[in-house]
């Protein structure tokens, strides 16, 4: 079994937004401090569009959205990784062009490259990335586990349910503690 963590949309412009304060950030280092001394590859999914935003049709509600604001273009600051995650450990960063961490990256490529058949998840938001990249991953025959407590939402209820009701279906969903701990 080999294990990778994904560390999804934790960027610049996504934490503040979520009120993913510093507990929220600590404990997410924790895990990926963790995952690097056991050697377990970390990798770091952010969204991100071309100057211009090629990648966004007008008929997709949520990028379009995203292209009205003039946010999340490459080389922008809130575009990257949260500084916290940066943490010079030759991070694989991943560029998404939709909501699931497999959508117009090169994230398949990398885990076959690693051979990774468990995928362990966390990220902002749980009804967005998480959820998306769960259901896709569960397609593509990865065993997941998902880390709750590193998964944030806008709505605390929609976040109760995926982790209480929905993901059990496909995942184990544990606290970061039980995992680091594992």
């Amino acid at each position: 079994m080999t294990d990778a963590l994904l560390l999804m949309d934790i960027q610049n412009g996504v934490v503040g937004r979520f009120g993913a304060g510093d507990d929220y950030l600590d404990r997410v280092v924790a895990a990926q401090a963790t995952a690097e001394a056991v050697g377990i590859p970390v990798i770091l999914v952010r969204v991100g569009f071309c100057p211009g935003y090629p990648e966004i049709s007008p008929r997709n509600a949520v990028f379009s959205a995203i292209r009205s604001s003039g946010r999340m273009q490459l080389g922008d600051r809130d575009c990257e990784p949260h500084d916290h995650l940066l943490r010079g450990n030759g991070e694989i960063v991943v560029t998404k062009k939709r909501v699931s961490a497999f959508a117009g990256s090169d994230l398949a490529q990398i885990l076959r490259g690693y051979d990774v058949d468990h995928l362990v998840v966390a990220g902002i938001t749980t009804s967005g990335v998480v959820l998306s990249t769960v259901r896709e991953a569960a397609d593509l025959d990865y065993r997941i586990t998902v880390l709750a407590d590193l998964c944030l939402d806008a709505d605390e209820e929609v976040h109760r349910v995926l982790t209480d009701k929905v993901f059990p279906m496909q995942a184990t969903v544990i606290d970061s503690t039980q995992w680091l701990g594992h």
